[in-house]
């Protein structure tokens, strides 16, 4: 079990309510990468949510850096709420520390807390929206 307060550092689960941060924390998992590991392969099926604990990763799209992710990020919602790719590789940079929820845990969730599914739901809306905006064509995930 992950320490909810833990979450709470992460943007993305930050004004959740306490009770589903308890939740989340309950399922949640906690990985250490080293420098180097390929955490996400653009075109690979999303199984998973990446939260950026400690480190940092590199993305890249059609072979060109796009973005540097660091603590706070959150990678994999788009692909495992709506069941689509990934849309970008994901390396880590240095050594990391990981929070994870995979695809059974969100499923969980649907039932356990639904409005913190919402909320996921929500920040994955407003990263597609942002990906939209963006002007060149490359979006981060």
């Amino acid at each position: 079990m992950i320490d909810a307060a833990r979450l709470r550092r992460i943007p993305a689960f930050a004004d959740l309510a306490d009770a589903d941060l308890q939740r989340i924390a309950g399922l949640a998992s906690e990985v250490s990468v080293p420098a180097g590991k390929v955490l996400v392969r653009e075109g690979d099926w999303s199984y998973e949510i990446l939260a950026i604990e400690e480190g940092t990763a590199e993305v890249v799209r059609d072979g060109a850096r796009v973005a540097q992710l660091g603590p706070g990020d959150v990678v994999g919602e788009i692909g495992v709420m709506d069941a689509v790719p990934r849309t970008a590789t994901v390396t880590a940079g240095s050594p990391m520390l990981l929070i994870t929820l995979d695809r059974w845990d969100v499923k969980k969730l649907v039932r356990q807390a639904p409005d913190a599914i919402d909320h996921l739901r929500a920040v994955a809306e407003a990263r597609r929206r942002r990906d939209a905006q963006m002007s060149d064509g490359n979006k981060v995930l």
